[in-house]
């Protein structure tokens, strides 16, 4: 296979992955690691991706770079469905107690999925989220009581934020909390593009029991604008791919319980 043929394969992975790795491009067209960096940096010079650590982002991907949850429904949905089934598996159909479901598109499937899942062993949940896309999938469910908590609405990811928001949640202990995430890396921790939506999450966090991180492998190496959580804050990573050696590292030492979909 010429370069620009593998180049171009590549442009079309990371359009559909949003993130694509050294080693397993270099598996995957069976060439070495150094033939990928190169295949990166030429693409990179040519504003077609974004080199990080392992790999490559799309090249309108910077740190305060955030598409809309639309635009973010439709992407990697397979994935999506696989870590939210992988997610509840974690608390068990017969689960009795809180959850708090933060926004994101991978949230959203576990929100999708949680009325049925719960009433296969007659469990019930009392749900808290502040995402006016997790809520209309649970306002009519039986096995769930629902509390939706207000805010200034950002249009972007449709999530109440602000001050108002942050203390309600700081008000409240869930026995669990299912977060979503634009970033995960070894160094910076789970990062979001927006201050005052990293104060929701980070309250989120600090608040819940039990901290379920659910987020696709083209977060893996991704830093945004604000860090809201650190590695050792998480107790489970539901994800759909095994993390890069570095970030494997850091959530062994973090202790994190790693998940694959």
């Amino acid at each position: 296979m010429y370069a620009t043929e593998r180049q171009e394969l590549i442009e079309r992975l990371l359009a559909e992955e949003g993130r694509v790795g050294v080693h397993e491009l270099a598996a995957r067209f069976e060439v070495t690691t150094e033939t990928i960096r190169r295949d990166l940096d030429a693409l990179e010079r040519v504003g077609a991706l974004r080199r990080v650590h392992g790999g490559a982002v799309p090249g309108d991907r910077h740190s305060t770079a955030e598409p809309t949850v639309l635009e973010r429904a439709h992407r990697r949905t397979r994935a999506k469905v696989a870590i939210a089934s992988a997610a509840l598996d974690l608390i068990g159909p017969a689960f009795r107690g809180s959850v708090f479901l933060d926004a994101g598109t991978t949230t959203a499937a576990v929100a999708d999925q949680l009325p049925a899942y719960l009433a296969a062993a007659r469990g019930r949940a009392d749900v808290v989220t502040h995402s006016l896309t997790v809520a209309p999938a649970l306002a009519a469910a039986e096995t769930v009581a629902l509390t939706v908590i207000g805010g200034r609405v950002r249009g972007v990811t449709a999530a109440a934020v602000g001050a108002g928001a942050v203390r309600a949640i700081e008000s409240l202990r869930p026995d669990v909390a299912f977060i979503g995430t634009n970033g995960l890396s070894a160094g910076f921790g789970l990062s979001t593009p927006d201050p005052e939506e990293a104060a929701v999450k980070r309250a989120i966090v600090d608040a819940a029991r039990r901290v379920i991180v659910v987020a696709d492998a083209g977060k893996f190496g991704v830093e945004s604008l604000v860090t809201f959580a650190s590695l050792s804050s998480i107790d489970v990573l539901v994800t759909d791919a095994a993390p890069e050696p570095d970030l494997a590292a850091g959530l062994q030492e973090a202790g994190v319980e790693v998940r694959l979909a």
